[in-house]
């Protein structure tokens, strides 16, 4: 656990600057001047870099990096670096950070970063004997795969169990999927539990006669699952046509309509998504994959559901909880060759894949929060669409302080438009875009 490096509650922070607010964090995580010129653009990832991690490089895309305000988890301030396009998630999951500060902070809980392998056995004639015949060799097979990564090993992961599922009803037939349980410690763990799996291959074709086609691992990261709680006082929540309870209430019923209804469920969960991935894609690592697992698990019991479960408690007030699969690494891919992933990594300071999980879940039920509170109390486009206003401003050619003037402008009418823009940048002494 690193040192704590003050509050994360930045009263006003929204409103500085782009320099002070990189200032502020810089010196809230210690960055260097390199750190502090890759926040900027002036530094940071660049062509050839890029050409050495993906293929047919032909350039750069950038996105914006925001910090998230307010976080507490497990009494400890975090500032959470997020990558994201779309405006209000970096306000909106920094506000719900702070009415769950009020009732102090997220709680979280993970398991060991365990892994699955799977490896798909066919043309055995029985597929139960075939399973019996894997389990004979398990302690051979555990030890095959803990030579596979000395590192991991070393540092106490390693192979952790073997479980066999037959699949008797399948297009191909019957098939025995054997799944081979890896601890990778602080890595994501795709290759090391792959390389595993390719490794054990043909001592599970010897056992059983038949023929391994598939070695890959799992995103559906069961036994890899992290859990955020908080609570949030009733009077928190209350707004000038509402109150407490009547938020509260109104929270709850929005939680159980994406409980009973995939239709809204899918966009429920999108809202969790939306500050989960922005954290993966800033700290480089696979947010595709956590989606996948995510989404899997949510729909685990055969009908797919909400990730999030909202209730009152005794008191009246709003608790909330949030667990899924989260397979992410401190060490390893993007996370220690992006430029700025790296900065990442130090403004939120994390000491173990673990750590960021937790942290992970936090965000996600932090930005669940956001969203339905917005959707019973005001409703969604209110808020999205001011934030939504600058984009329209810049689109239509407004800089300066003109897109300032633009921005008020579109919002006293109410008529957040690219269109309205473009004539209003034209009637202000602007360029309008084409």
């Amino acid at each position: 656990m690193t040192e704590k490096r003050g509050t994360s509650r930045l009263t006003g922070f929204y409103k500085r600057t782009l320099a002070e607010r990189a200032a502020l964090v810089g010196q809230w995580a210690g960055l260097d001047t390199l750190d502090q010129a890759t926040l900027l653009g002036m530094a940071g990832l660049n062509a050839t870099q890029a050409d050495q991690m993906i293929e047919n490089v032909i350039g750069i895309y950038a996105l914006p990096l925001g910090v998230a305000t307010n976080f507490l988890i497990n009494g400890r301030d975090y500032l959470i670096p997020m990558v994201v396009e779309e405006p209000s998630i970096v306000a909106g999951v920094s506000l719900a950070a702070r009415l769950i500060r009020a009732g102090g902070g997220f709680v979280t809980s993970s398991d060991d970063p365990v892994m699955i392998g799977q490896i798909q056995v066919l043309d055995v004639p029985d597929v139960y004997i075939a399973a019996g015949q894997v389990m004979a060799i398990k302690d051979r097979l555990l030890e095959e795969a803990n030579c596979c990564d000395l590192t991991i090993t070393n540092l106490g992961g390693g192979a952790r169990g073997l479980e066999v599922r037959p699949l008797l009803d399948t297009p191909a037939g019957p098939m025995l999927i054997v799944h081979l349980l890896l601890d990778v410690r602080d890595a994501m763990g795709a290759n090391t539990i792959n390389t595993a799996c390719e490794k054990l291959a043909p001592m599970i074709e010897e056992a059983t006669g038949g023929r391994v086609n598939l070695r890959i691992l799992s995103n559906l990261a069961d036994h890899r699952l992290a859990t955020a709680e908080c609570i949030i006082p009733a009077d928190q929540l209350a707004t000038e046509d509402l109150s407490g309870a009547d938020v509260v209430r109104g929270i709850v019923e929005a939680y159980a309509f994406a409980a009973a209804d995939p239709y809204r469920a899918a966009t429920h969960n999108k809202g969790v998504m939306n500050g989960m991935d922005a954290v993966c894609i800033a700290t480089g690592n696979d947010w595709r994959a956590l989606e996948a697992g995510a989404h899997a698990y949510a729909a685990r019991s055969g009908h797919y559901t909400s990730m999030t479960q909202w209730w009152a408690d005794d008191e009246g007030n709003l608790r909330g909880k949030l667990t899924l699969p989260v397979a992410v690494g401190t060490v390893g891919g993007a996370t220690r060759v992006h430029p700025t992933a790296k900065v990442a990594m130090k403004i939120l300071g994390v000491q173990s894949a673990r750590e960021l999980a937790e942290v992970l879940v936090s965000v996600g039920l932090a930005q669940n929060l956001a969203a339905i509170r917005a959707l019973a109390t005001t409703g969604i486009q209110a808020g999205h669409m001011r934030l939504h206003a600058r984009q329209m401003a810049v689109a239509a050619g407004a800089s300066g302080d003109l897109i300032q003037r633009v921005v008020d402008a579109m919002i006293a009418e109410g008529a957040i438009r690219l269109d309205r823009a473009r004539e209003l940048v034209q009637q202000m002494g602007g360029r309008a875009s084409e």
